[in-house]
């Protein structure tokens, strides 16, 4: 599995760190929560096309979803970025199913056709593990 490269703590000094720590922390606080607590979540912004893609491909299969909206291209950028910068996703929506990022909305649409979403939503909470992991060996 490869992994995301960030700038170690270490080499972050205190100021910094409690600073970007705390930015917009309510907002990313209510992103978590939701991510942590329903099936699907999808955070996206005002006037981009593909938020509303992503959530009709649930809405037109009948499934539920709960949807965070964050400003759009003129307003908001630093709270999105704040979530940007927790998820590692650089685009919006961000398709969450069980906790796992499944990612924008065309990644949901091919995870749609190759029948991944469903093998999440079908795992549940405690066996998307289990699908993450056979993802990951299918690209290794």
């Amino acid at each position: 599995m490869s992994a995301r490269r960030i700038l170690p703590s270490s080499r972050v000094l205190p100021s910094p760190d409690r600073y970007a720590s705390e930015l917009h922390r309510a907002i990313l606080d209510e992103v978590i929560a939701a991510v942590e607590r329903d099936a699907v979540v999808i955070v996206g912004m005002a006037w981009n096309p593909s938020c509303g893609t992503a959530r009709k491909a649930f809405s037109s299969r009948g499934i539920e979803h709960t949807y965070l909206e964050y400003g759009n291209y003129l307003s908001k950028w630093r709270e999105r970025l704040v979530i940007k910068q927790w998820s590692g996703w650089p685009l919006y929506p961000q398709v969450f199913v069980h906790g796992v990022l499944v990612g924008g909305a065309a990644r949901t649409g091919k995870a749609f056709e190759s029948g991944l979403i469903q093998r999440l939503l079908d795992a549940g909470r405690d066996g998307v593990e289990a699908v993450v992991a056979q993802e990951w060996a299918s690209v290794s």
